[in-house]
């Protein structure tokens, strides 16, 4: 007997649907962006829904058609916020860069993503001028600036000025419709061997997890709220804020590149910002400069703090001597990329603080649209003890099943069940709250920042006086961990700790080099002649970093 099938209007899940919702019905909400050229910036929701359109009529007369890619290397503003309507929202595919990574390794990605169209803020403009003769697939570079800033000599050949692109168009435009699983935005991952990852986000799957991060029991977005995210837009789209905020029609406000302390609490305070998120090297900055100062937040409520555990002493400063409360937030590149959030359950209402901060510092439980499970080494699953351990695996309709251009799946099979494998070792208790315990790769989390072990250890390797190095990470107080190199030196040769880090240089970006050296006679080998790290780990649990 055939099933009988719902009568609704069959209407695609696209991102245009968001900023032009925004545009109806908050359309004089407020969208604050601390440009680059150094002044504020104002703007509206309806504001931004025009300049979109009038941007994507300038990608389709620049000869952008369906799925190319539009790089960006930019900070968090209003532009960029455009650019990622324009982009998606026409059909063409909005591909944020990460600029903290090696001009190398950008190279790579935006070959990897044949971006067709660069744009970029003005802080970028040296790093586009050295990487455009390597860019072979980009055919318009746009400075996302005004004519008044536009640099009077470049090597980059036809640049063109990306308020003359919005000006020039008139706006009529109609958003195209199209299947909701078409591709949107396109983030690499990077912290494992080999090049990064391309992980490709659809329509579906942003509206899908703008939803979710809406949620009172994910990060509680309201039209009441003033969001400043803190978190960049070039990573992991800035957590699906810029999504997530148009959606509820809260006001926005965006730090652009000033992040220092200073600059932070003053914009936190002048616009009375409510609610903020970002990784934990953020809020140690914009906490020290309000202690030393003795400052108080007068709007400031809640945050989101992920990209890197938050250590418990900043969640009691925030909410102890702020009051503002933490969302211990966890997820990845690989699921748009939020996954569980620490939020408490009406049965623990009750409970002593001490159980109540226990709970908050975990990882969190899953939102609706995400399932996990822990898998043992003979791929069963693993119970939700709180204290037996696993390999995390996740699913949803945000996650991905496979990345950009590789044609074999990373999933896995569990319980009938195809499974993303996180990488991470957990334990889940009773309750589903998610504790990670371990990584099973080897990489360095260094302020949210992914550093890859295995390219450390390579550099260190090409040293004439290097017999076997390897890298472990080592805790950091303001960067959570910073990498060590453990090295033995070949038989009669001579090298400094000093002279090992300079090597480093011009090889990698300063921030991915190691903080310290130490020398040793002999590194623990596996069976099979692998360094077991696990037990460098250990000898090296209480090792001080120089300047931390």
């Amino acid at each position: 007997m055939a099933r009988l099938m719902g009568q609704m209007m069959q209407m695609p899940l696209l991102i245009s649907s968001v900023i032009v919702h925004a545009a109806c019905h908050h359309g004089d909400t407020e969208i604050v962006s601390k440009r680059v050229e150094g002044d504020l910036h104002r703007t509206t929701y309806a504001e931004c829904e025009l300049r979109s359109r009038k941007l994507a009529q300038a990608f389709a007369r620049l000869g952008c058609t369906d799925s190319d890619r539009i790089g960006t290397l930019a900070w968090n503003g209003y532009r960029h916020l455009e650019i990622y309507y324009a982009s998606s929202g026409s059909g063409l595919v909005c591909h944020t860069i990460n600029p903290r990574l090696f001009p190398e390794q950008i190279a790579w990605i935006a070959n990897d993503a044949e971006d067709r169209v660069l744009c970029f803020d003005l802080t970028f403009l040296p790093l586009v001028e050295k990487l455009a003769p390597s860019l072979p697939h980009i055919k318009h570079y746009i400075a996302m600036t005004g004519r008044a800033h536009m640099p009077a000599q470049t090597g980059i050949p036809n640049l063109l000025c990306y308020e003359e692109l919005v000006e020039a168009e008139n706006g009529d435009y109609a958003w195209p419709e199209f299947d909701e699983n078409t591709a949107s935005s396109l983030c690499y991952t990077s912290g494992t061997t080999g090049h990064p990852k391309g992980a490709v986000y659809s329509h579906r799957s942003s509206i899908l997890h703008a939803y979710a991060v809406s949620l009172p029991d994910s990060m509680g977005n309201s039209a009441t709220d003033t969001i400043l995210p803190v978190v960049p837009m070039f990573h992991v789209n800035a957590w699906g804020l810029p999504y997530a905020a148009p959606l509820v029609g809260c006001r926005l406000v965006f730090p652009g590149p000033h992040m220092d302390g200073k600059s932070l609490y003053e914009l936190f305070e002048s616009e009375q910002v409510t609610f903020s998120a970002g990784v934990p090297t953020v809020w140690l900055g914009l906490l020290a400069y309000v202690k030393q100062n003795g400052l108080k937040f007068s709007s400031f409520k809640r945050t989101v703090i992920g990209g890197s555990a938050c250590p418990p002493a900043m969640l009691r400063t925030l909410e102890d001597d702020f009051g503002v409360s933490v969302i211990h937030a966890w997820g990845m590149t690989e699921m748009s990329p939020v996954g569980t959030l620490a939020r408490l359950k009406a049965k623990h209402a009750g409970q002593p603080v001490a159980e109540q901060r226990r709970l908050l510092q975990s990882q969190g439980r899953v939102v609706y649209g995400v399932d996990m499970a822990l898998i043992g080494d003979d791929g069963s699953t693993r119970p939700w003890d709180g204290k037996t351990s696993g390999d995390l695996v996740v699913r949803g309709p945000w996650v991905i099943d496979r990345y950009f251009k590789q044609d074999a799946s990373p999933l896995v099979q569990a319980d009938g069940q195809a499974w993303f494998p996180t990488g991470d070792v957990a334990a889940i208790d009773a309750d589903g709250y998610m504790h990670i315990t371990d990584r099973s790769k080897d990489v360095i989390k260094s302020g949210g920042e992914w550093i890859s072990s295995i390219e450390l250890e390579n550099i260190a390797m090409a040293h004439p006086a290097v017999h076997e190095a390897a890298v472990i990470a080592a805790a950091h107080a303001k960067w959570d961990e910073r990498p060590l190199l453990v090295v033995i030196r070949k038989p009669g040769a001579e090298v400094t700790r000093e002279e090992l880090l300079a090597h480093y240089e011009g090889r990698i970006a300063k921030w991915q080099i190691p903080d310290d050296v130490v020398f040793v006679t002999e590194i623990a080998h596996t069976a099979t002649g692998k360094i077991q790290k696990l037990k460098l780990r250990e000898q090296f649990m209480d090792h001080v970093l120089r300047g931390a």
